[in-house]
């Protein structure tokens, strides 16, 4: 018999997916570089299942219907490239590679270009959930060679999560890269949303409250609810074997695999201002220096004083500061889009992101309804919904971050968001004083007011400078 799909790679997440595959009726082909690890698969959860194993590559590709349908669950890099290279000289024009793993967007756009010139279907998909969403329903985020779309797309939406309308938290996201350009902006987000929550449970803290549970929990039931907050509740309610809380005795030293330094990274490539990733970012590296933090904490005594704000403020801070955060993500992914010609269609990626994957909330309902109502929508902040949304919250927002700053609990998100807010509703900055000191040590020009845009001038500030300027460019 041959497999309607076959899988490299069974770590947890591709043991997971392939259960996922089967319990929806797939028959599935696998194959390990350890082919005990097949062997151990095979015999225990994969048992009875119309799952079949290979130990060798050609036997793996003679087990899949054509066109040969191949998914890659394998450490992102040069993994990736040895398994695609071991695999070209068995499969034909038409073959479809599908790359499951946390790739780096411009790796699977160059693997594309690549394959397409054999007439290999390559498809770059973005997967969140993790193991319970990969075994029950993940958040899927296809992109590549749209070619391999219509003979994926059944198994694709079949084994991703559902909607609470349900409709599958999958779809095209577009070509190239798009796919995993697309999850990697979801997992910066992740990032954000992460430090934000850490940041209002150490208000939380700092202000002498101690029933961490039911507040997140209280949280979860309103505007918030989210896998985020709901599992923030869970941990707070985990007991170490003395009796206190388990989350009190692990280290404060964050870890972080690149996706979020790489949303950054891309961020200022294109020249957005998406400040708050990268602040989330930020705020691992210095949560990495535990040395020189204790050491810090022996030269420097920080203020002391009452919290003045409740917890209902900065649960309104807390929204607010994730709204710029999605929005700051959603406009990454337009400027992308407009660059790379993708069409992203932002409705259906807020869709994708609404269940199975770790931001899911029902947050994401809103942002699906904005683009729905307007699919030419410049920024979440000019909806009607999330400005009256912002504008409700903003008062206590500002209270929470000042408080913050005369408590002394740092704030890099909470922060940076109402910046970046206060910053985008204005409608003059002082970057005139900026083009003119620009100007004055580097005749860069600058424009004017009283002139059409893309009309430059330069001024010999000093009278010693001369008449000449530097040519102009953004870099």
């Amino acid at each position: 018999m041959q497999a309607d799909i076959g899988l490299i790679g069974l770590a947890v997440m591709g043991q997971n997916l392939v259960l996922n595959m089967a319990d929806h009726g797939l028959s599935v082909a696998v194959f390990n570089r350890t082919t005990s690890k097949t062997d151990e698969f095979l015999a225990g959860s994969a048992k009875g299942k119309k799952i079949f194993g290979a130990h060798a590559l050609p036997e793996f590709i003679a087990l899949l219907k054509r066109p040969r349908k191949i998914m890659l669950m394998v450490k992102a890099g040069e993994a990736v490239d040895e398994f695609i290279e071991h695999l070209r000289p068995h499969l034909a024009p038409g073959d479809i590679v599908i790359d499951g793993g946390n790739s780096h967007f411009p790796d699977t756009q160059r693997r594309f270009e690549a394959l397409q010139k054999q007439g290999i279907l390559f498809v770059g998909a973005g997967i969140s959930g993790g193991e319970e969403g990969a075994r029950h329903g993940p958040s899927i985020m296809p992109g590549g060679n749209p070619d391999a779309w219509p003979h994926i797309k059944d198994i694709l939406q079949s084994i991703a999560a559902k909607s609470e309308d349900g409709q599958p938290c999958c779809d095209w996201v577009g070509s190239g890269g798009a796919g995993h350009y697309v999850k990697m902006v979801h997992n910066g987000i992740e990032y954000g949303d992460m430090q934000l929550i850490c940041e209002a449970y150490d208000l939380l803290k700092s202000g002498g409250q101690t029933d961490f549970a039911s507040i997140f929990a209280k949280w979860n039931l309103g505007a918030l609810d989210s896998y985020l907050i709901e599992i923030t509740a869970e941990i707070f309610r985990k007991k170490d074997a003395d009796g206190t809380l388990l989350v009190d005795k692990i280290l404060d030293v964050a870890g972080q695999k690149g996706t979020g330094k790489w949303t950054g990274i891309d961020a200022l490539d294109r020249g957005m201002p998406v400040t708050l990733i990268g602040e989330a970012v930020f705020a691992r590296c210095l949560s990495a220096l535990k040395e020189e933090r204790v050491e810090a904490s022996q030269h420097y005594v920080g203020p002391r004083c009452a919290m003045k704000v409740s917890p209902e403020q900065i649960s309104h801070a807390l929204y607010a500061s994730k709204i710029i955060s999605y929005a700051q993500g959603f406009m990454l992914m337009r400027t992308a889009s407009q660059e790379n010609k993708w069409d992203l269609n932002f409705g259906s990626i807020a869709l994708m992101w609404r269940g199975g994957c770790i931001i899911r909330s029902k947050f994401l309902g809103k942002i699906k309804q904005a683009y729905d109502q307007n699919p030419k929508l410049m920024n979440l902040l000019l909806d009607p919904f999330f400005e009256g949304e912002v504008s409700r919250c903003v008062e206590s927002w500002r209270q929470v971050v000042s408080e913050g700053v005369l408590m002394g609990v740092p704030l890099p998100c909470f922060s940076t968001a109402l910046s970046f807010f206060d910053g985008y509703r204005r409608k003059d900055l002082p970057a005139n004083l900026l083009q003119a000191q620009r100007d004055f040590f580097g005749a860069h020009t600058y424009e004017r007011k009283d002139q059409p845009r893309g009309k430059f001038f330069h001024t010999n500030w000093t009278g010693r400078g001369g008449d000449v300027s530097s040519s102009t460019y953004n870099a």
